[in-house]
């Protein structure tokens, strides 16, 4: 049974939506080799989270970016996820002694800065972004924030990221829930308050939500899996060799031996000797010739 999905669900009788995420092998993949001291990391996964949560629903082909940038130690997190639920990211840190990124709370963490979310699709003219400040004592809090002042909608997040595993639980009332039911979503926070890290992480959303809600209709839809993808793509790295020149790619041949290319979204290493430089702007130049 994979274990990287996430399940949307719909409390019917009292109008509140929700979606349940859960990254095992995904999360893993992406953090294999980062070596990311563990507040980044816990945070880079419950981004990574969010980002599905929100793409799936995506109804046409397009990828959706989240970015925060702050002055505090974490300096950069960025994850994107596609239609397809396929998930990339990574974090940047201000490393500068032994005790870089200490635990600590999140705006001390992420210091002043924004959030950027940016849809490119297929049905777009140009790619849509949005960006605001960062408000709120934790990840969760912020998307929050964000989401509860962009859709006019109440929203609650609780996300939970471990080593091996990240899970969240996304709840939000639809249009006219406090009409059916104006003490429904006070209800439904004080439920979601008593749920702990422990039990999202360890328990399946067929089991989770009946015990949170037995006395709502809880529908549950099918799952939909969750890849890490992040290929190679050489294309790119040629295309963006060429464009810097072969007398700059030829300097770092003559300095290092070799040009070598981090793509630090996906962690690979690109390297290309003489001969690979030298084959990639003598095919430049043929195509060039009439």
């Amino acid at each position: 049974m994979p274990t990287d999905q996430t399940r949307r669900f719909l409390l019917e009788n009292i109008d509140i939506r929700g979606a349940w995420v859960r990254l095992d092998s995904a999360w893993q993949s992406l953090a294999a080799g980062r070596n990311y001291p563990p507040p980044v990391a816990d945070l880079l996964g419950e981004m990574a989270a969010v980002s599905v949560l929100l793409a799936a629903n995506l109804k046409h082909a397009g990828r959706l970016t989240l970015q925060i940038q702050g002055n505090g130690p974490i300096s950069l997190l960025v994850v994107d996820c596609d239609e397809q639920l396929r998930l990339r990211g990574m974090a940047r840190y201000r490393d500068t002694d032994a005790d870089a990124v200490a635990p600590a709370t999140v705006p001390e963490l992420l210091g002043h800065g924004q959030l950027a979310l940016t849809l490119d699709a297929v049905a777009l003219k140009q790619p849509y972004q949005s960006l605001v400040p960062l408000q709120g004592d934790s990840l969760a809090a912020i998307f929050e924030h964000y989401l509860t002042q962009s859709e006019q909608q109440p929203t609650r997040l609780i996300i939970k990221a471990h080593a091996d595993r990240v899970v969240g639980l996304f709840l939000q009332a639809l249009p006219g829930a406090t009409d059916k039911d104006p003490d429904a979503w006070q209800r439904v926070n004080l439920i979601a308050d008593t749920l702990k890290g422990d039990e999202l992480l360890a328990t399946e959303v067929a089991d989770l939500l009946p015990r949170l809600f037995p006395e709502d209709d809880i529908r549950l839809y099918d799952p939909r899996t969750v890849t890490h993808h992040c290929p190679k793509d050489w294309e790119k790295i040629h295309t963006m060799l060429r464009s810097l020149g072969q007398a700059e790619c030829d300097a770092s041949l003559k300095e290092h031996g070799e040009v070598l290319v981090h793509d630090d979204l996906c962690g690979h290493d690109y390297r290309l000797d003489a001969a690979a430089i030298a084959a990639l702007f003598a095919a430049s130049f043929a195509t060039l010739r009439p």
